[in-house]
This record gives C-alpha cells, structure tokens and sequence, in this order.
C-alpha cells in the first residue's frame, strides 16, 4: 500500500504567490503605525531632528523586517516559526526617554544592544516557566491584550491624540466608514476576498479621505526614492550601567508580552507550543533587540495587532508573515514606499483597528472557555487580572506617584495581567490546594490537553 501523505500543519503552508503578498501587505498596514510612533515619541521628548527622525523611521522599518523574517522562517534556535510580526515595542518609549535626556542615542543604543544580549542567554530559562501559563491565565492575559489596545484604536478613529481635529465627526465618520466597509465585505464574500477584508478596507478608506481632503501625499514627494539603513549612524554606543539595567527591565517586561502573543497564536492556530517555542522565539527577540542597537532601532516584540489579524483573516501561515517582513525590509531601502503606506489617515487605520484588537480579546474569551469559572477561585482569577491589565488604559495615570521600576511593570496592561494572574494561579491552584480537586475543576480546565499538531 502506498504511504498516506503528511498533512502540512497550516502554519507551515506555502501559499501562492499573488494571495502571499496581498495577505503580508494587510500586515505590514495594520501595524505600521506603531512602527512610526515610538521614534516620533522619543523625538519629540528629547528633541531630535527632522532629518534624524526620519532616518530612524525608515531604519525602523528595516529592523521590523529582518526581525520578522526571523521570527516567522527561524535561524537555527533563533525564530518561533509562527505567524507573528515584530515590532518596536511600547514598553521602552519612558526609559529611552529617561537615557537619551542624560546620554543621548549612543546611550540609548547602548543600553539596547546589552539587554538585546542578555534577553538571548536569558531566553531558555525564561521559557520553562511555560507551566505558569495554563488557560486560566493564558485567557486572561490574551484578552487583556486586546482590551487595552482599544484605546489605541480609539484615539487613531478620532484622528490621534493631540492632533488638530481630534474627536470631530468627519475623522469619526471616517473610522465608522472603514468599518462598515470591513464588516461588509466579511458578511458578503468569502473565500480570498473575505480575507483581506481589512486590507481593502485600508485602501478604500485611504481613496475615500484623499477624495474628501484628509490625506495627504506630500510627504512621498519629498520622500527620497533609495535609502539605506548603515550601522551606527550616530556614532558609536556608549555603556552605562543605569541605562543598561532600565533597558534589561524592559527587554524582561517584552518577555512576558512575546510569551503571552506565542501562546495566543498557538490558539489560534491550533499549534502546538512547546517551552522550546517559546525559548527560540524569546531568543528571536533578543537578537532582533541587539542587532537594532547597531542599526539605529529600538527594542522588539510580537505585535499584538497582528495577532489579531490572523484570527480575523483566518490565514496561518508564517510564510504569509515572512512575506510581510520582505515588504517592510523594502519599506527600509526605498522610503518613498514608506511614505506612501505611511500617509494612511490614522482614522481609516482606527476603523480597522476596532476590528483587530477586538478579535485578540475574543480569542482570550475562547481560551477561557476551556476553564471551569463555577470555581470561584478561577474566576477571582480571570476577574482580578482583567482588572489590573485594564487600570493603565482606563487612567493612564495611576501609577504616577509610584517610583520608576514599579511604573515600568504595571503601566504595561499586558504586564501586570500576567503578573496578577501567575500570582493568583500559584496561590489558588497550585500551591494554595488542600484537597483532591474533582476531574471536572478548573485544574482539569487548566490543564486540557492541546490540540495535536498535524504534520
């Protein structure tokens, strides 16, 4: 008899090439937004440059590329090889601002390539704490994700926070628009064009606002046709040892976020993640970090935007992903190309936003629907986690009076989920037991076997 043939898992489909680059493209749209506001961020708070700004937007985008491609493809024990896309991350803006005020960047890129380092021999230690993440906190933590990314999605529909218009009805019909556009094409078709829902969505809504005179195209002109991305621009790093640990800190903090977007898309894909998963893509970001010291970016870590793009298009190939990481390597070497995806109106982006970071949070509820919550002590914990990951989206401020170390930890919502869902979890079902737990409790729920990987 002639052997059955494998099935290829979804993850590891290669897909045509035409469908490849439509598919990475709506990646590469929906999250490019958060690759242009940290270093606009950090250039406004320490006062760099409109030249320089520029430069580290475009090197930025040359970074976010190579560290996808390495997360999705993987090098050796470097890369999870799952659908996630890289990107600078938000934990580090107040630090880096903290360091470029006393050192300048060489301080900053110093502090970065050190913790990139360390986040890489860290790694595999890191990642046998996978045992502290079973569904109960694993849900809590994934919804929390995509909770506290809606006030970023809310502030793009009104237009951005600060800018001239904020809030008026033109940007937040806009946003509306876009997404009744969405919706519209996932109720009407299916297939291909169903699937890039949200990308059509972008470029119909960018069309619409160009037409009303909310776009604005200026900036290609002006944009130069090839750059290219050389090391150590701003002269070489310098080492302090401050700078160094605040940066460890958050290299910890992007740890804890990376882990908790693996173990989302492993849901999502219905792949199986295993702690060497997890430890490979940890070591992805380290890498990617310290690399990005040397080329002019900022810290990495699985954007969780983009995690809810798979769960919304349904299509789980990392190929479709790595191809997204080619676009923005190209984005790098001609920033005309740049400026073109970076003219999208922030309310069209805001429309589709509502959309992305809505299907994270649904898939933290499906994770949580393999939990028993009639024990109480699981729902204390999924209640009292939502709770902290939600206090810095709902008053950024909180934590002002706190000192520096406690702010980077908690004004994380991701962070401090998973921090008070681990606690929580330790204390109520592992090291808080004293009687036999019943086959159908929470512990059962906690610890449901995964799906079989195919392939």
């Amino acid at each position: 008899m002639a052997e059955r043939p494998e099935r290829v898992h979804p993850v590891d489909q290669l897909l045509p090439p035409g469908k490849m680059v439509a598919y990475g493209l709506q990646h590469v749209l929906a999250m490019y937004a958060g690759i242009v506001a940290v270093p606009l961020i950090l250039a406004t708070a320490i006062g760099l440059p409109q030249e320089q700004v520029v430069y580290i937007i475009n090197a930025s985008f040359f970074m976010c590329g190579v560290a996808t491609l390495l997360q999705a493809v993987g090098v050796w024990k470097f890369g999870a090889r799952l659908p996630i896309v890289q990107g600078t991350t938000f934990a580090s803006v107040t630090p880096m601002i903290l360091i470029g005020e006393a050192h300048g960047l060489p301080g900053i890129y110093g502090s970065i390539i050190v913790a990139g380092l360390l986040t890489v021999l860290a790694a595999p230690y890191f990642s046998k704490l996978l045992r502290l993440f079973p569904p109960v906190v694993a849900g809590s933590v994934i919804t929390v994700i995509g909770i506290s990314l809606m006030p970023v999605a809310i502030n793009w529909a009104a237009g951005g926070a600060g800018s001239e218009g904020f809030g008026s009805p033109g940007n937040i019909g806009m946003a509306f628009a876009v997404l009744l556009v969405i919706l519209a094409i996932t109720r009407i078709f299916r297939g291909f064009v169903g699937r890039i829902a949200i990308l059509l969505g972008l470029v119909i809504g960018t069309a619409a606002a160009a037409a009303v005179g909310m776009a604005d195209f200026g900036a290609v002109g002006e944009a130069s046709w090839v750059g290219a991305n050389l090391p150590l621009r701003f002269g070489p790093p310098e080492f302090h040892l401050i700078p160094i640990i605040s940066m460890t800190l958050v290299m910890l903090i992007v740890m804890v976020e990376t882990t908790a977007d693996i173990l989302a898309i492993g849901e999502i894909t219905e792949k199986r993640i295993r702690p060497e998963d997890v430890a490979r893509g940890l070591r992805a970001d380290g890498l990617s970090t310290a690399v990005a010291g040397f080329f002019n970016a900022f810290p990495f870590t699985a954007f969780a935007q983009n995690v809810g793009l798979v769960r919304f298009s349904g299509v789980k190939s990392r190929f479709v992903v790595a191809t997204g990481g080619a676009i923005l390597l190209l984005m790098g070497f001609f920033p005309k190309l740049a400026a073109v995806v970076a003219s999208i109106p922030l309310p069209v982006l805001g429309g589709a936003g509502l959309v992305l970071f809505g299907t994270v949070a649904a898939a933290g509820i499906q994770t949580l629907s393999r939990v028993d919550l009639t024990d109480n002590r699981n729902l204390i914990i999924v209640a009292v986690s939502v709770a902290f990951g939600i206090i810095p989206a709902a008053v950024p401020d909180f934590y002002d009076g706190f000192p520096e170390a406690v702010r980077m930890i908690f004004e994380s919502g991701i962070t401090a989920a998973s921090v008070a869902a681990i606690a929580l979890n330790l204390g109520f079902n592992i090291l808080g037991r004293r009687e036999p737990e019943p086959t159908h409790t929470a512990e059962t729920a906690s610890h449901a076997p995964e799906p079989e990987e195919v392939g």
